[in-house]
């Protein structure tokens, strides 16, 4: 399967469902529209995970995140941290996930190519303008992503108006805040059963009778085209900070090598649920730098489908009888057609985290950031700071400069925190 404006795209690309050129096409749509999030850093956390790389061989060493990561004793071991992770903040983002990237470019690249036809026909008058449908099933993130997107696409501000509806059908154990955001962004919900063949099935009766269209959490190319759009811009503000450092530093004094500006970033890790995000940034990634980046997908090893579809060289859904029982539960979902093969083929590793990383990576975030992500992006601050990344992806190979992409921010807080205080954190 392709997608439109893959010209020039590397050959390799034709095997996948999009290409570098249509996250930069998706880049250019949503300019303006979705927030540029920052990307921060922390100290602490950059001699945490130094502590992590450079103790990696010492059997009677522990993950930092095992023994109360916030201590001073952790976070003063270094004068100076050997390794730097870059946070890219997507729980600031519009609706407070990544999904919006995905979700707006999808419904704006609609609107123009229903525009483009109505266009046609009216030339051969033939014309007929009707409002644009969308529909989706979703119990959270993207759900909110596609109602917001929907309004704005109804509000552009040129010549040519179109009002886009979004229909949401949602599982009735949807937490009501996020019903509530739903149909505050405008967006018709449809109650239906908590099973996955429920939200199916009503989507393609809604798709039937309004003649939608149907915009897939993780497969659609418009979507993971436009998740792809968030390496576009770590890349450059990541390229900044160095800048920044070197300046600071002085020419004569600066640790930084000039090639790390055209290359700034020598490893990224991206959770994995459905893989939109994943696959997207991979081929962000892969079509900007090749293989001199290192690719990481972070996942709970209570939802360890990706992994175990990578291992065994085929796509894999979660065991029989998983209950699903993680704190990620943005990464329930599984990898499909379009976001496997980029997964299969392009990504170095993926790394697996306990719950209670997950948790003690989360709880991090919240005191050293002061961001307040939700667990499915903690999964890969956990893979950053574990001993498995630490023993694979060496500071003396080379991996210094770590990209972490912290997918979300919508998470039940109270909830969380007693998680946390449950298993003593």
């Amino acid at each position: 399967m392709t997608t439109e404006g893959e010209s020039g795209a590397p050959s390799a690309a034709a095997a996948y469902c999009i290409a570098l050129s249509d996250v930069e096409s998706a880049a250019e749509r949503i300019a303006g529209l979705a927030s540029r999030t920052p990307v921060l850093i922390s100290t602490s956390i950059d001699l945490l995970c130094s502590s992590a790389a450079a103790d990696d061989d010492d059997e009677s060493s522990s993950n930092p995140l095992a023994v109360a990561p916030t201590s001073p004793a952790n976070i003063q071991q270094q004068k100076q941290p050997q390794r730097s992770i870059f946070f890219k903040v997507e729980a600031l983002q519009r609706t407070g996930s990544f999904k919006f990237r995905g979700a707006l470019n999808a419904t704006l690249a609609l609107r123009e190519r229903v525009l483009r036809q109505e266009a046609a026909a009216a030339a051969d008058g033939a014309s007929e303008c009707k409002d644009i449908n969308v529909v989706t099933h979703s119990s959270g993130n993207h759900a909110q992503a596609v109602a917001l997107a929907a309004r704005i696409a109804s509000d552009l501000d040129n010549q040519e108006k179109k009002k886009v509806n979004a229909t949401i059908c949602m599982p009735r154990n949807a937490p009501i805040v996020k019903r509530k955001a739903v149909a505050g962004f405008g967006g018709e919900i449809i109650m239906v059963d908590n099973t996955n063949e429920a939200r199916e099935e009503m989507a393609d009766r809604i798709v039937e009778e309004r003649e939608a269209h149907f915009i897939h959490p993780s497969e659609d190319p418009k979507v993971i085209a436009g998740q792809g759009t968030a390496t576009l811009e770590m890349v450059e503000q990541v390229q900044d900070i160095l800048r920044e450092r070197a300046s600071k530093q002085g020419n004569a004094a600066s640790t930084t090598p000039p090639s790390s500006f055209d290359k700034p970033l020598d490893a990224v890790i991206i959770p994995v649920g459905g893989g939109g995000l994943a696959s997207g940034n991979t081929i962000a990634l892969r079509g900007l730098f090749g293989d001199k980046v290192k690719i990481i997908l972070a996942e709970p090893k209570e939802l360890d489908d990706a992994k175990r579809s990578r291992e065994a060289g085929k796509l894999l859904g979660h065991h029989e009888g998983n209950r699903l029982n993680s704190v990620a539960d943005g990464l329930k979902t599984t990898l499909g057609p379009n976001t496997w093969p980029i997964v299969r083929d392009l990504v170095d590793d993926i790394i697996t985290v306990s719950e209670e990383d997950i948790l003690r990576a989360t709880k991090l975030i919240w005191e050293r950031l002061k961001v307040c992500i939700e667990p499915s992006a903690g999964v890969g601050v956990a893979v950053a700071l574990s001993d498995d990344f630490a023993e694979k992806y060496r500071i003396e190979d080379g991996i210094v400069n770590v990209g972490v992409i912290l997918c979300g921010g919508n998470v039940d807080i109270i909830q969380t925190c007693k998680l946390m205080e449950q298993m003593g954190l």
